[in-house]
């Protein structure tokens, strides 16, 4: 079975901690060394973004990781090769974030299945339409048995969301504001957020249910644990890291204080 399914069918009543970064960033030969200190310190999924020059649902901190990683040298290809052997080190669940213009550069078919060789567990692209994922992506991945997340968000209509859902395997990414990545004008603790979540709940939805956008602290990340299935975390991970550096014992330091 798929890893992150796996995750989800034997969770019991734990909170869930998806951790995002860019790979290449800050520098591109530590990807694979922050995957593995994230699963020593305590993240459940790894969310690894794939660095673009336009990524438009994301805010100032992490287009600028974007910036460094390609300015780094971070590619498709290159992110593949650095990831060919992690499954013999950790098997932690890890979803690829990115946006749709590199993927068709280097081919979709090519993609899902290299991203497969190398123990990918499934994708998140915020620009792909649903009716494209069913004309090309669908049976792909269900041949590769790789998972995928759509993301709905506050204004998404009701039954746009159980459709949204529906097609999506593994978990669906609730957006936790109108906003961009790591925006604080509108905090995750606003009771519109609460009533979003709470609604989404009452959706009695197939997929469990992770929310992002906004969460950066202890306060904030059991909050979102209360009301779904659990909290992505990426803007803050990717300014400690920047600010700390990413040795274990920095990464180590980051996930307790969010968890512990």
């Amino acid at each position: 079975m798929n890893r992150l399914k796996k995750y989800f069918k034997n969770k019991v009543n734990t909170d869930t901690l998806n951790v995002y970064f860019t790979a290449g960033f800050p520098e591109i030969n530590q990807t694979t060394e922050i995957i593995k200190a994230l699963d020593v310190a305590g993240a459940d999924i790894i969310e690894l973004g794939i660095p673009f020059s336009d990524p438009l649902a994301d805010g100032p901190t992490i287009q600028k990781s974007s910036e460094t990683a390609i300015e780094n040298g971070m590619t498709i290809e290159k992110l593949f090769e650095q990831l060919v052997n992690i499954r013999d080190e950790t098997q932690i669940p890890i979803v690829l974030m990115g946006y749709l213009n590199p993927v068709i550069q280097y081919g979709v078919e090519r993609f899902i299945k290299d991203a497969a060789k190398v123990g990918v567990d499934g994708f998140i692209f915020p620009d792909l339409p649903l009716i494209e994922f069913k004309h090309e992506w669908e049976d792909l991945l269900k041949k590769e048995d790789l998972s995928f997340s759509f993301l709905v968000t506050p204004e998404t209509e009701a039954s746009r969301i159980v459709e949204l859902d529906k097609n999506s395997s593994g978990f669906l990414y609730a957006v936790a504001s109108s906003s961009t990545t790591g925006s604080s004008k509108t905090s995750v603790v606003e009771e519109k957020t609460k009533n979003y979540l709470n609604k989404l709940k009452e959706l009695n939805l197939d997929n469990p249910i992770l929310a992002g956008f906004g969460i950066k602290d202890k306060k904030m990340y059991r909050m979102i644990n209360s009301l779904c299935d659990g909290a992505i975390i990426g803007s803050a991970f990717i300014t400690h890291i920047k600010k700390n550096g990413a040795a274990s014992s920095s990464i180590q330091q980051f996930i307790s204080s969010i968890k512990e």
